[in-house]
């Protein structure tokens, strides 16, 4: 079976996918990427079998420029004849595999992996996003995604078959690390959909009432300045650590410290880092949306902030001393529950599974 990854090769999540299908025995993989590749795919996917398209997305989705590559994709995907394309994040990369198979009447079939906002939030912009989702979802022989809720929606907007499973660790993280009990840890963009104004936000009202609490922010983004003046404005400059992006081995330290793990997103489906979190031990705080209750409502836990719930300080605390009481035990709930449910590599057998089921003949 030869399959094809469509997405972006500099992601360390179609990296994960890329590594997981390489593994696969009986499957050939090629990939083609919007924009470059990391050195991590040397081992995963030979250069005859990949293909650089050279853009420049946006944060956040496809734009024109991605688009402008289909002719060449198009010609690439002619002479490759798989039997699977598999676009990753369907209204950029969905897009291109869906014109290409239409434009260059190509045999294969299209798998397609949604992502979260291409789901939850690009249909809502304008009837020509939701009816370009309608197109892509509809020309998608099975579709991939990492929660109920947007599986749901993803039916709601013309998908036929939905395999649901958490987009989760290739493996468990060591735990060996004495937690710190009032430590933050916050990974999330520093971008809008991710609100990290309202993480900073959070801790200060913790911070006011708990001089020991801490939090360290990673990852990058068009909000930065404005969160480090924040932090200074709300007097917390000292408390506060912005550290940039990460490579995993200091993500992984971090997870490891923490206590505490903020992803605080106005749009979200079941994120990876809070996987991580979780498999890490850490005692998550997430926002008010259908995947989180999702998420917590089968055994592990954490605590689910209503939006202004950072403005009363004091029941604020109550809750996180009530949780961190039993702190480790709920910690070791956590990590257990990923042990059984969101490790990808078992979940990408099963796919898979499903792609050689779907291109048998019929009897």
């Amino acid at each position: 079976m030869k399959l094809v990854l469509i997405g972006d090769g500099e992601s360390p999540h179609l990296l994960k996918w890329a590594r997981a299908l390489a593994a696969v025995p009986g499957l050939t993989l090629f990939a083609a990427s919007s924009r470059g590749f990391t050195a991590d795919f040397e081992a995963l996917v030979p250069p005859e079998r990949r293909l650089v398209l050279g853009t420049d997305p946006r944060h956040g989705g496809g734009n024109i420029a991605v688009l402008r590559t289909l002719p060449r994709l198009g010609r690439w995907l002619a002479e490759v004849d798989a039997d699977w394309l598999h676009p990753h994040y369907l209204t950029s990369h969905g897009t291109l595999a869906w014109a290409a198979r239409r434009g260059w009447r190509l045999r294969a079939k299209i798998v397609g992996s949604a992502w979260g906002s291409d789901i939850l939030v690009t249909p809502e912009r304008g009837w020509a996003y939701r009816w370009l989702t309608t197109q892509v979802l509809a020309s998608c022989t099975l579709c991939t995604s990492d929660s109920r809720h947007m599986s749901d929606r993803m039916r709601a907007l013309g998908a036929r078959e939905v395999m649901t499973f958490p987009f989760g660790l290739e493996s468990l993280p060591k735990q060996n690390v004495r937690k710190q009990p009032w430590l933050f840890y916050s990974n999330r963009g520093l971008e809008p959909i991710y609100r990290p104004e309202r993480v900073l936000a959070t801790f200060a009202a913790v911070a006011a009432l708990k001089p020991e609490a801490r939090l360290v922010v990673a990852n990058d983004g068009s909000l930065r300045p404005a969160l480090e003046a924040q932090a200074r404005s709300l007097g917390l400059a000292g408390r506060i650590e912005f550290v940039g992006r990460l490579d995993a081995k200091a993500q992984g330290a971090l997870y490891a410290r923490a206590r505490w793990f903020l992803s605080l997103p106005a749009s979200d489906s079941v994120s990876v880092s809070v996987l991580e979190a979780l498999a890490h031990e850490c005692l998550p705080l997430l926002s008010e949306l259908p995947a989180n209750h999702e998420l917590l409502a089968e055994g592990q836990r954490g605590l689910v902030l209503a939006d202004g719930e950072e403005a009363k300080a004091p029941a604020l605390l109550a809750r996180l001393e009530a949780l961190l009481a039993e702190g480790e035990a709920v910690g070791a709930v956590n990590r257990d529950w990923v042990a059984r449910h969101a490790l990808f590599p078992p979940a990408v057998r099963r796919f898979v599974d499903r792609l050689q089921a779907l291109d048998a003949p019929r009897p």
